[in-house]
């Protein structure tokens, strides 16, 4: 299993999570591009940081929308979405080449993230913008999302997500964050949940009832408050059950862990 977490996400003097605590727990690390949080130095540093403990690096694309965080959905034209994913993709790609390392996977961002689960032109923008960039790149994304089914069937290599802390609809979609018990926060609740999509087992939805989430990756938010401790329980919870974790991308410049 591989577990990864959103990193540089500061700005400037804002700043927002423990980038390199978190790099000592995780396996894969989603860095946002600039588009929707990251400056130069924030995607730099944190870039480095993963090259030097063998973490996988790959994009968190989003939406042109730093003032949003990248969180409201942008009717974006087809070929325009494509140019700005490859846009931040190349961004990335020059600060891992001078870390000694390469973007191994692209993962879209918020509300690009949820939108291109049903919007499937958006979804084909996206498609578009990895294949241009790199054919044999991997994706990563919602099971049974318009993004995954479209870039499984362009060829691309396509690895399922799942969400160690937040709310999941009887549809297996994610709870929008405006609603209350979107985001789960007890990290004893959060990690047994996890060596549960780790086993295959089902998980509770908000409703109540059980669904099966099918990941090959499980996403701990590096912006939730004790995003650290959530990450480490988890990590401590499926270590302790055997489970091995590595990256799902794992490539010449992440064949280790930390």
């Amino acid at each position: 299993m591989d577990l990864n977490a959103d990193l540089a996400e500061g700005f400037g003097h804002w700043e927002l999570g423990d980038d390199e605590a978190l790099l000592g727990v995780v396996t894969s690390a989603n860095v946002a591009c600039g588009f929707h949080a990251g400056d130069a130095t924030v995607i730099r540093s944190a870039v480095e940081l993963a090259a030097e403990r063998g973490v996988a690096v790959g994009a968190q694309v989003g939406y042109r929308d730093l003032a949003g965080f990248g969180r409201r959905f942008i009717d974006v034209p087809r070929r325009e979405l494509t140019d700005d994913v490859i846009y931040q993709i190349g961004a990335l790609a020059g600060f891992a080449r001078v870390a000694g390392t390469e973007v191994r996977y692209v993962k879209p961002h918020g509300a690009l993230y949820n939108a291109i689960v049903h919007h499937a032109e958006q979804a084909a923008a996206v498609v578009d913008a990895v294949r241009a960039y790199d054919p044999a790149m991997a994706v990563l994304g919602l099971p049974g999302s318009q993004w995954l089914d479209q870039a499984g069937r362009a060829g691309l290599p396509t690895y399922r997500e799942a969400f160690a802390d937040r709310a999941y609809t009887p549809e297996a979609t994610l709870v929008p964050r405006r609603e209350p018990g979107a985001v789960l926060h007890d990290p004893d609740e959060i990690a047994a949940r996890c060596l549960a999509l780790a086993a295959g087992e089902p998980i509770r939805a908000v409703d109540g009832s059980e669904i099966r989430v099918r990941a090959d990756s499980i996403c701990v938010h590096g912006d939730s408050p004790g995003a650290v401790a959530i990450a480490r329980a988890v990590r401590d919870r499926l270590t302790d059950a055997g489970v091995v974790l590595r990256p799902f991308a794992a490539g010449p410049f992440a064949a280790g862990s930390p």
